[in-house]
């Protein structure tokens, strides 16, 4: 995720970043310049045609399709950062509820040591496993977990965070039959690894549930044909001067849509994506200040 001041305007105006959509519109715009200047050098050339030519009227269409079009954006950007903001608030719960797991694990196992290290383990390894699970990863060498495996005879899971859960929920069911835990207990701490599964489902909606194939087809298809058509109409009124109009109004409209599509989904690694590393590693740094019973600020 890219860090910036928002009140140093300079920066955004005269500085180019890996995740602006210049870069990667650069090429196609090339290719809108070569096209808007061999409309207007057939247009003035062979037709020879003025401001009151019946070509020209096409500009009336833009203004009809211009307001059109924006709408339909307008749409497209609210509806990628609703989709955006829902996955921070969905991370944001996952350090809140981790954080509290920590606790009552740290204080209801009391008395077992060996069982305490595990589950702290296991908590660590939660918001890592559901990062690479929602990044189609299936590594698993920074979740600590290798212990497990080799002393529950398990083999590596296709579904981490569900395995993760399914884990704890049998720490705490096997405490209960020990009566070591109470009811009241159990189904305290319950509540918590539910909130953890409910977590995850949520991130796997967003990331499995994209914008409409079609909705996103005939967005595209709009701007492409409205863009094209720019030359076609104003090089009459504009002259030469229609070729980086049509460029410019051609990187808004498209700007907005490669906007969209990058934030739609935002468990990735694009520079505008969650800071899901930074975010696991403070729910690292909080599960491990509780066991070790420390007070530090921690930045979420």
């Amino acid at each position: 995720m890219v860090s910036y001041d928002p009140k140093k305007w300079t920066q955004f105006i005269f500085r180019f970043h890996k995740a602006d959509t210049f870069r990667e519109l650069m090429p196609t715009m090339i290719g809108i310049i070569f096209y808007s200047i061999g409309i207007a050098f057939f247009e003035k050339e062979f037709l020879h045609i003025t401001p009151d030519s019946k070509l020209a009227k096409i500009s009336i269409m833009h203004t009809l399709m211009g307001f059109v079009i924006s709408l339909l954006l307008v749409f497209r950007t609210n509806t990628a950062y609703e989709r955006w903001w829902e996955g921070r608030k969905l991370w944001g719960a996952l350090i809140n509820t981790t954080r509290n797991m920590a606790i009552k694990f740290h204080h209801i196992f009391n008395e077992n040591e060996t069982e305490k290290m595990e589950i702290k383990k296991l908590l660590i390894s939660f918001p890592f496993a559901l990062k690479n699970h929602l990044r189609n990863i299936s590594t698993m060498e920074e979740y600590e977990l290798e212990h497990l495996y080799h002393i529950h005879e398990l083999k590596r899971p296709k579904h981490l965070p569900l395995h993760i859960s399914d884990l704890l929920f049998k720490k705490i069911i096997e405490q209960q039959k020990q009566n070591k835990i109470s009811t009241a207990e159990t189904l305290l701490l319950d509540a918590e690894v539910k909130q953890l599964m409910e977590i995850c489902g949520a991130c796997e909606r967003i990331k499995n549930s994209p914008i409409p194939f079609s909705y996103s087809v005939f967005i595209k298809k709009f701007i492409f044909i409205y863009v094209i058509t720019l030359p076609i109409a104003y090089v009459a009124t504009l002259s030469w001067y229609a070729i980086p109009v049509s460029v410019f109004i051609y990187y808004v409209l498209a700007s907005l849509e490669l906007i969209a599509e990058e934030i739609e989904n935002p468990f990735g690694t694009d520079a505008n994506d969650l800071p899901l590393d930074e975010i696991s590693k403070n729910i690292r740094k909080s599960v491990e200040m509780v066991w070790d019973e420390r007070v530090e600020k921690i930045k979420i």
